[in-house]
């Protein structure tokens, strides 16, 4: 006996075959629903085609990219000669980079006092980008002869490398005896949270040490893009302390003059009541002639 045939069909399409044919639907609902297909259809073919015009706005962002780090590149070489002569007459005016560094507002609280005694022998900073401007850059920061560390050059570099993971070093620092500022700073730490009192900043000179990650480093992108560019606006901000001893003087001069305004006030209010009593003896006195 020959075994029977087995259809090919999905479940859904017996059935339908086998359903008893349906009334006509109404000329819209059969429109609605022939047109559904045709919609998503043209829907898909507007997503491929968006796709690819993204494709397009991508490759010319690529290639904006590009021009910009070029351009860039081209400036930064017309800018040394400048950065040079900044340098130069930078080095006329003592105390110059510690002064910049303490008026930074983000800089400054990463400065504990030893940290700023020792930035007073900071003679210049440089900031160089790689001629590849995207495989990184270093800050070089030179120093006098000084009590802390034997080092005439502290420089800190980062790199990205091809694979786009970047990384940092930096010059080891040679402290003289008995002034490592970092081991200083760690043992104040210690001994402020055993005595549950405000925790001093680590010190500045930590960062030369810390690579846990240089993508992220922000003391770093401060220097190089914030003041390297303009260090004279840091070093010409006002000492707050002497701002707020001007405000209070001025304060007190108001309170002075406002307190001398009163004084005049009820000067004015007591001579004008000596006036009333005078009229009053006055008028007292035209009575008892008019009596006699």
């Amino acid at each position: 006996m020959a075994p029977k045939h087995q259809s090919c069909l999905p479940p859904q399409v017996k059935k339908l075959k086998k359903a008893k044919p349906t009334p006509a639907s109404r000329p819209d609902e059969a429109s609605a629903s022939s047109n559904l297909p045709k919609e998503e259809k043209e829907q898909q073919e507007a997503i491929e085609h968006i796709d690819e015009v993204q494709n397009e706005i991508d490759r010319l962002n690529e290639q904006a990219s590009e021009e910009i780090l070029k351009v860039e590149q081209k400036y930064n070489k017309l800018r040394q000669p400048f950065f040079q002569k900044r340098s130069e007459l930078i080095a006329k005016i003592p105390n110059f980079w510690v002064t910049t560094f303490v008026n930074h507002p983000q800089v400054s609280a990463l400065l504990g006092e030893e940290d700023e005694e020792a930035l007073h022998y900071l003679t210049r900073v440089e900031v160089t980008e790689f001629e590849d401007i995207k495989s990184g850059y270093r800050i070089d920061f030179y120093f006098d002869e000084n009590p802390f560390f034997k080092n005439k050059i502290l420089s800190k570099e980062f790199h990205l490398n091809e694979s786009g993971d970047p990384s940092s070093k930096s010059t080891e620092i040679k402290w003289k005896s008995g002034k490592d500022l970092m081991k200083q700073s760690s043992q104040t730490q210690n001994k402020a949270s055993r005595k549950r009192q405000h925790e001093e900043p680590e010190s500045f000179f930590t960062w030369f040490t810390d690579h846990s990650d240089a993508g992220a480093d922000e003391l770093g992108e401060v220097i190089k893009d914030d003041i390297w560019l303009n260090p004279l606006q840091y070093y010409l901000v006002p000492d707050m302390d002497d701002e707020e001893g001007e405000r209070e003087e001025d304060d007190d001069d108001d309170e002075e003059e406002e307190g001398l305004e009163d004084i005049d006030e009820e000067g004015d209010e007591d001579e004008g009541e000596e006036d009333e009593d005078d009229d009053e003896g006055e008028e007292g006195e035209e009575d008892e002639g008019e009596d006699d």
